[in-house]
């Protein structure tokens, strides 16, 4: 390390140190670049000052006293570049052709779910604002696990620190943690950019990326996936068919104001239950070799950092997969139903089931990062389930069970849908009482 030179006494270059390592994290670093960049002269106060200014040039101002805060906007900057290739403007017919299936969807949908919401206009997203607009949803996902997964990256790096080091960096672990932590989302960045290749609406992930509920399309990514259907001139079906399945999430989720946010929680308190291998990672740091970071990066997309779930991590992950699946599975289920007029119906409700079913790559990059499917794997069961409710007891009935979270079918009872749609039947109309809950939660 002491061949390194001075930089002449000069103030470090936030913008050069913060290009250098933007560097480093698509094809490897010139550690001498970085060195000098930081004004390292090869003493030990210089090394603590090295750390001190990358810290600088990436955190987000005002940092949080943990160490926790990252720079997202970098994360945000890698994902728009990547949505950016290949981006094409929509055209006017496919926009009228969208805008015309979505108007038809609402008519249809309102012949099979009692469930009401205010006409709200689709908008139409580019690939680019599809990044913009997702990403405070992902950063709340990703959070938790971020934190911990820097501080355990951190302490593992600081294992690995050379003794005559190792006093000059004491008090720096909120350098090294901030330092996992901008990595984490560099990843997230590349994952989320990957997507927006891939996301067709706005409530690609099971959840609706805003919280004011409203349909979303990118358009390009529709045009794409209608055209691999080879429907030919029937084209029009699929148009319809998507927007009947993204007008049904949105008015699911308006309905049950406490769906998003409850969903979202139970994600987060996973997240920040995640327990990361340290020896796999102290393993890693013993053989890293800064010229080539690219098996760190791999270590990380693959997930391979992420200890073995523990019980209760186990039985919060079946709660958010139920809740999913619940979620798709009506949505399918009240989709075919309103889409029974198109003579296509069947081949593209399967499409989409597949699609939702396999995931993307970009999709997989994110349940490494985060631990967590966000597909539901249950989705057939659960559409079975809402089916057989409404023709057991009527749309009206079955979609009451929205109204509270408490009213919502098990994982035993997707297990067992008679049983359960049974039970449902033995309760009766919904009652006076039943009706009063109801319009007290559609009040809040």
């Amino acid at each position: 390390m002491n061949d390194f030179e001075p930089n002449g006494g000069q103030e470090p270059d936030p913008d050069e140190l913060r290009r250098i390592w933007e560097e480093m994290m698509k094809q490897g670093f010139d550690p001498e670049a970085l060195a000098k960049a930081g004004g390292f002269d090869g003493s030990p106060e210089s090394l603590k000052k090295l750390f001190e200014n990358i810290q600088g040039a990436f955190l987000i101002p005002n940092p949080p006293a943990d160490g926790s805060g990252v720079n997202w906007d970098a994360a945000a900057t890698k994902a728009k570049d990547l949505a950016k290739v290949g981006a094409l403007l929509p055209d006017e017919k496919s926009k009228q052709a969208l805008n015309d299936a979505f108007a038809i969807a609402q008519l249809w949908l309102a012949e099979v779910t009692q469930i009401s919401d205010p006409v709200t206009e689709a908008k139409l997203l580019s690939r680019v604002l599809w990044v913009e607009d997702a990403l405070p949803l992902f950063k709340l996902l990703a959070e938790p696990v971020a934190d911990r997964m820097n501080r355990s990256l951190g302490e593992a790096i600081r294992t690995q620190l050379p003794e005559e080091v190792s006093e000059a960096l004491k008090g720096a672990g909120d350098i090294m943690r901030s330092a996992g932590a901008m990595m984490f989302a560099m990843q997230l960045g590349q994952a989320l950019g990957q997507l927006s290749k891939e996301a067709i609406t706005g409530t690609e992930i099971g959840l609706p990326i805003y919280v004011e509920q409203r349909p979303a399309f990118v358009l390009q990514n529709l045009n794409e996936f209608v055209r691999n259907l080879e429907l030919g001139s029937e084209q029009d079906q699929a148009y319809i068919y998507m927007a009947l399945r993204e007008h049904a999430h949105i008015k699911l989720f308006k309905h049950s104001k406490w769906l998003r946010e409850k969903i979202v929680a139970q994600i987060r308190e996973y997240a920040a239950g995640i327990s990361f291998d340290t020896s796999a990672m102290e393993e890693l740091s013993e053989d890293f070799d800064p010229h080539n970071p690219a098996a760190f990066q791999q270590a990380l997309e693959s997930g391979a950092f992420l200890a073995e779930r523990s019980e209760s991590q186990l039985a919060a992950l079946e709660s958010i997969e139920t809740n999913l699946a619940l979620i798709e599975g009506w949505v399918d289920a009240v989709t075919n139903e309103a889409a029974k007029r198109l003579p296509k119906n069947e081949a593209i409700r399967e499409a989409v089931r597949r699609r939702r079913a396999t995931g993307g790559p970009a999709e997989q990059t994110f349940q490494s990062l985060v631990g967590l499917e966000l597909r539901p794997k249950r989705l057939r069961e659960a559409s079975n389930l809402w089916r057989l409710l409404g023709e057991a007891v009527g749309p009206e009935k079955r979609d009451s069970l929205w109204d509270h979270p408490d009213f919502l079918p098990t994982a035993q009872d997707i297990d067992n849908p008679e049983k359960f749609v049974a039970k449902v039947k033995l309760s009766g109309p919904i009652d006076a009482f039943d009706q009063a809950i109801r319009d007290l939660l559609g009040d809040v």
